[in-house]
């Protein structure tokens, strides 16, 4: 116990220290969540491009309550202080090694600080994260992907980001939810597709973790087929491998983390990534209870006929409330 007080204190004075530069905003700063002993699960979340730690505050904090410590890093370049324009592009990194090295050093963190580290991000922090896993598949037990960054959304989108050295300013970068940097320039996000379409590919043969994919149909960011592709990939590779599309309804975008950013259905989007926290079923098993519920059997008694209540979380049940009942009956059928 005395190590990990060791540990947890260095971290916090490590963090500190490292944003002693002028940070952009509070909401900038690492988010840190633990718990004074070590933990089951231990979460190590990446934000999004130009944003900050303030996207998984919400659901850090809800796994902070659930017994679970939550490490939310600061990315290198980002939340920094400053009047950055088209002329003065902030300051965010063009290799991508230095991410990979930044993602590493948190992921020996994490480790001394529980049992099982789950690693998770969103859009860029998605490639992020599942690189993490495809590298060190031996120190993570699963990934968290929302919205993971592995395509734009047309080709003509990606034509510019691979070739065109613009600066670009989000639309929606007078959104009060919005903390990160208005804009960018576009070889700061190029790495992050070269390395999207690396993951596409080893996907398909390297992938030794599950991970949960997770985004919206209204998202205007990503390329939906080619996620779906993905999706389907990791779940043949690694059958323990789920993914979940929230229907157009719910209109919810692609900073889908916080209700801040636009997400009115934010605790609905954390109770389905608990749903995968917290089960130990394959893709299959998910569909099977799905299917049996749509024969007219509840929640409980189609996991208790099917011998896995002692490895599904109840909140699956809303996960099957809101998912597409027509892929359920292809996938169980299939």
């Amino acid at each position: 116990m005395s190590d990990y007080s060791t540990t947890t204190a260095a971290l916090i004075e490590q963090a500190k220290s490292i944003e002693q530069i002028s940070i952009r905003n509070e909401a900038c700063r690492s988010k840190i969540f633990l718990h004074p002993h070590p933990t089951a699960k231990v979460f190590l979340f990446f934000h999004g491009f130009t944003a900050g730690p303030y996207q998984f505050e919400p659901i850090g904090q809800k796994l902070f309550d659930a017994g679970y410590n939550v490490l939310v890093p600061l990315q290198p370049g980002h939340g920094v202080a400053g009047n950055w324009n088209r002329d003065n592009p902030p300051p965010l990194p063009t290799e991508r090694e230095i991410y990979q090295d930044f993602a590493l050093s948190w992921l020996e963190v994490a480790q001394n600080l529980g049992q099982q580290v789950i690693v998770g991000g969103l859009s860029t922090g998605g490639n992020l994260a599942v690189t993490l896993a495809l590298e060190h598949p031996q120190e993570i037990d699963k990934a968290l992907l929302f919205a993971p960054y592995i395509s734009g959304n047309n080709a003509i989108v990606n034509l510019i980001v691979e070739v065109l050295p613009i600066y670009y300013e989000w639309l929606n970068k007078d959104n009060p939810g919005n903390f990160g940097y208005d804009g960018f320039s576009m070889p700061a996000l190029r790495l992050f597709l070269d390395m999207g379409q690396e993951i596409t590919e080893r996907v398909k043969k390297d992938l030794a973790v599950p991970v949960f994919i997770i985004y919206s149909e209204s998202d205007q960011s990503i390329n939906h087929h080619e996620l779906l592709k993905f999706s389907a990939s990791a779940i043949q590779i690694q059958a323990k491998s789920w993914y979940h599309s929230f229907d157009k309804i719910f209109e919810i975008p692609h900073t889908m983390m916080t209700k801040a950013e636009g997400n009115k259905y934010q605790d609905l989007l954390i109770t389905v990534a608990k749903a995968y926290i917290e089960s130990d079923i394959t893709w299959t098993e998910v569909m099977e209870i799905g299917y049996q519920i749509l024969q007219g059997k509840t929640f409980d008694t189609a996991v208790k006929e099917l011998n896995l209540s002692e490895r599904v979380s109840p909140d699956l049940s809303v996960m099957l409330a809101v998912m597409d009942k027509k892929m359920i009956i292809d996938a169980y059928k299939g």
